[in-house]
């Protein structure tokens, strides 16, 4: 029975509750039919999200031509870009919980018989897949598309231009007039990012796990493929429904492997382990930093999409999208093809007639031609990081560094300091205080942007317990678990101590002796936060996780703490 939930309202003992289905136009016929739940972050005020509710529409539409019915509902969207440098950069990651929340919450109440969640700014999908994951309810995420690549001087400028023209206006090497042009053209229309950043990263890693149909991660946002795209959304949900086919049949040990080689060989964003923790965790799969770790470290790069090359989203989509980037994973050995999907195939099958990459592009390498035998993003363990910390060293030619801290709790002061010519190369960027309980792990790109001037691009590293964008590059540590406000060692770090870690062999030290590094824990005075609680951040930090577990709610999941 397709509508194996939604008859216990449409048929069920309070006869008294099908009058609201009525009044919604619905008929008798109507209440046989399976009731889709459509996941629509709205936010108009955002690049990323301002089609979003027209995507669900052709969603709903093509529900209805399935023979079932589809039903938008909304959930809260705070856009990752708009956010950055200021108090509403804490609302970034709680927003993921939240609409993870909201669509258990709303698909639940409503008895809906699936449900399919919008992925169109970096949290979007994240949410709506632990959604998923947490009910078992059969459905799918449908990515809203990247964002077409603007145009300065006749040469393709995203998202990773602007801030890193603002960075270099800071230093005196660009005029402020020709940054503004590249801030006015960056962004030409609707779309995510369209650099391996978070929203992209997390489209190929719901493409790679199977809980995206095929190309949907690399189909442009203003491409008419899109809309046809989300009208045949409904016959693969029917589909689903027919199988009884369950998010949690999907989501594999195999498949979140299959997931996070894929997100390394693309050279993807940090914030793709968080949401890959996070979702193990509600899909209760046993995969942890230490699986990552190894997959990091056995994972060529094989993709030259920025920030570490000059390519987008719209450059995959143009050779063939992503089942290309996909079928060159497995044919490479990379990927476990017999891992199912949500077409009802495996991988495998779903790939079998896709070619290889055409020859003369630039984007995908072969192993034997790859731009480095390890992902540029890396997971060490050590004094500093008990837990575990994520390095993301795109620009990072040597697999271990080492230097002199410089401590900050405030990214706006690494800005100044930058501008006024106080970090040397060589240092250890220190930014602490900024973590999930603190104030709900910000992105703190403004300070990571600051950094990308020439003098000390590679030749520094930075450590926080905040999150970066993907649009980030340099030598980057960031997750810092335990983080600073909980009693974690990066809290105890004085200007002048020595931290250095080794990428390939996952370990990160700084020179505090176990005496010493007590003896400073005790005298750290105890921070409320960074910024005046605001109710939706109390909450959070009163539940969240560490970043060792994917911030997910310690109140669901006590062994989190």
């Amino acid at each position: 029975m397709l509508n194996w939930n939604s008859n216990k309202l449409t048929h069920g003992w309070q006869k008294g509750i099908t009058a609201f289905y009525y009044a919604v136009g619905m008929t008798a016929e109507d209440f046989n039919k399976p009731q889709v739940g459509i996941g629509v972050p709205l936010l108009e005020g955002n690049t990323c999200n301002i089609h979003a509710y027209a995507l669900g529409q052709e969603i709903a539409a093509g529900c209805r031509e399935a023979g079932m019915l589809g039903f938008a509902f909304g959930t809260p969207g705070v856009s990752d870009n708009i956010t950055q440098g200021h108090e509403g950069g804490n609302a970034s990651l709680p927003s993921r919980n939240l609409i993870a929340n909201s669509a258990e919450c709303v698909i639940t109440s409503h008895c809906y018989d699936a449900m399919v969640g919008l992925h169109n700014c970096d949290k979007n999908g994240p949410g709506f897949a632990m959604a998923l994951a947490r009910t078992n309810y059969p459905g799918l995420i449908v990515s809203g598309g990247s964002i077409l690549p603007g145009c300065h001087n006749g040469k393709d400028i995203t998202i990773l231009d602007v801030y890193d023209s603002q960075a270099a206006v800071s230093v005196g090497a660009m005029s402020p007039e020709e940054s503004d042009a590249i801030i006015r053209n960056a962004c030409p229309g609707p779309g995510g990012c369209g650099i391996a950043a978070s929203f992209n990263t997390w489209g190929l890693a719901m493409e790679a796990i199977g809980l995206m149909l095929p190309a949907s991660s690399s189909i442009p946002a203003v491409d008419p493929a899109k809309k046809a795209e989300c009208r045949q959304v409904g016959q693969a949900v029917s589909n689903l429904l027919a199988m009884n086919l369950r998010p949690r049949d999907i989501l594999t040990r195999a498949a979140f492997k299959n997931c996070a080689v894929t997100i390394a060989a693309a050279g993807g964003s940090t914030n793709g382990v968080l949401h890959i923790l996070a979702l193990a965790r509600e899909a209760g799969v046993d995969f942890t930093l230490r699986d990552l770790q190894k997959v990091f470290r056995e994972t060529p790069v094989l993709c030259s999409f920025a920030p570490r090359g000059p390519r987008t989203m719209v450059d995959l989509h143009k050779i063939g999208g992503t089942p290309i980037l996909l079928k060159h994973l497995l044919d490479s050995g990379l990927l476990d093809g017999s891992c199912i999907t949500v077409t009802g195939k495996t991988m495998a099958v779903n790939l079998e007639n896709v070619p290889k990459p055409p020859a003369g592009q630039d984007l995908i390498v072969t192993k034997e031609n790859c731009y480095k035998p390890f992902a540029d993003m890396q997971i060490c363990f050590g004094n500093l990081a008990p837990d575990g910390i994520v390095f993301k060293v795109s620009s990072m030619k040597n697999p271990a560094f080492e230097g002199k801290a410089v401590c900050f709790d405030d990214p706006r002061d690494i800005v100044r300091a930058v501008e006024q010519r106080r970090i040397t190369p060589g240092s250890v960027i220190v930014l602490r205080n900024m973590g999930p309980v603190a104030c709900g792990m910000p992105e703190v790109l403004i300070a990571t942007a600051a950094l990308a001037v020439p003098e000390l691009d590679g030749k520094i590293a930075f450590i926080s317990d905040a999150r970066v964008s993907g649009v980030s590059h340099g030598a980057i540590g960031v997750h810092c678990s335990p983080e600073a406000i909980v009693g974690g060692p990066i809290g105890c770090v004085q200007d002048g101590d020595v931290i250095g870690f080794d990428l390939l062999k996952g370990t990160i030290s700084v020179n505090i002796s176990d005496a010493d590094m007590v003896a400073r824990r005790t005298k750290l005075a105890a921070r409320a936060s960074l910024e005046p609680r605001r109710g939706y951040l109390t909450d959070w930090s009163a539940t969240v996780a560490q970043a060792s577990h994917g911030c997910v709610s310690k109140a669901m999941y006590p062994e989190c703490q």
